[in-house]
């Protein structure tokens, strides 16, 4: 481990532009999701429609899509001959995060869905008795349904920051360019440098810690603010 830190220190500048690189593309691709998914999942969670329950089962089936098949579609829709491949995106920043928001978007959704139907009911009637317009009754319930979307938000961000089969077969491990920590642990491991893989693996763990608590206490104040 004293090794690892040595190396750690004669690379961290290179360490710090994998970290923020890490930090970007998996933050971008939960902010995407996010806007995609929480409102789809509000839709879905307070109306009835037909389908409806196909099309939750789609979500819920998504929700567990191999990370290295999301990588396989993305690549097939940006190389050379797919119908994105004028945009130049495969080895990218923006191709790796396709590959995490097609991962973490049904996760979002799913959890945003499941939270907002289980608070549906009884909220929505009680503020609508209380004299609440349709929007305000709508809000209402997604107000109320935040901590179980929060969770969702937090799984999609752990999901994306800790995944390494989608982003390596679309940004295909470049150094300088690509290389985030789950990457660049594969590259120390396949090298035989068993403790950089380690004190990376560290780096990534703490990062998620800080993310999280960075989270829940911005959610804590909100709660606060609100009684």
């Amino acid at each position: 481990m004293i090794d690892a830190i040595q190396v750690l220190a004669q690379q961290q500048s290179e360490i710090f532009e994998i970290v923020l690189l890490s930090l970007l593309v998996s933050g971008s691709a939960t902010i995407f999701s996010a806007l995609i998914g929480i409102p789809l999942g509000a839709w879905i969670g307070l109306t009835t429609f037909p389908g409806k329950g196909v099309l939750l089962r789609i979500i819920y089936t998504l929700m567990a899509l191999p990370p290295v098949l999301a990588g396989l579609l993305v690549y097939l829709l940006l190389s050379r001959s797919g119908p994105l491949g004028s945009a130049e995106w495969l080895f990218t920043p923006n191709a790796m995060i396709m590959a995490q928001c097609l991962l973490v978007t049904p996760i979002i959704t799913g959890l945003s869905a499941a939270t907002i139907a289980g608070k549906e009911g009884i909220i929505y009637d009680h503020a609508r008795s209380l004299g609440a317009t349709r929007v305000q009754a709508v809000w209402t319930v997604i107000t109320e349904s935040r901590t179980g979307i929060i969770a969702g938000i937090m799984t999609g961000f752990g999901r994306a920051f800790a995944e390494v089969g989608a982003v390596m077969l679309v940004g295909g491990n470049i150094r300088h360019s690509t290389r985030v920590l789950t990457t660049a642990i594969i590259l120390e491991t396949r090298q035989g440098n068993f403790e950089m893989g380690v004190a990376l693996g560290i780096i990534l763990l703490i990062l998620s810690f800080i993310v999280s608590s960075i989270v829940l206490l911005n959610a804590k104040d909100f709660d606060l603010g609100e009684v």
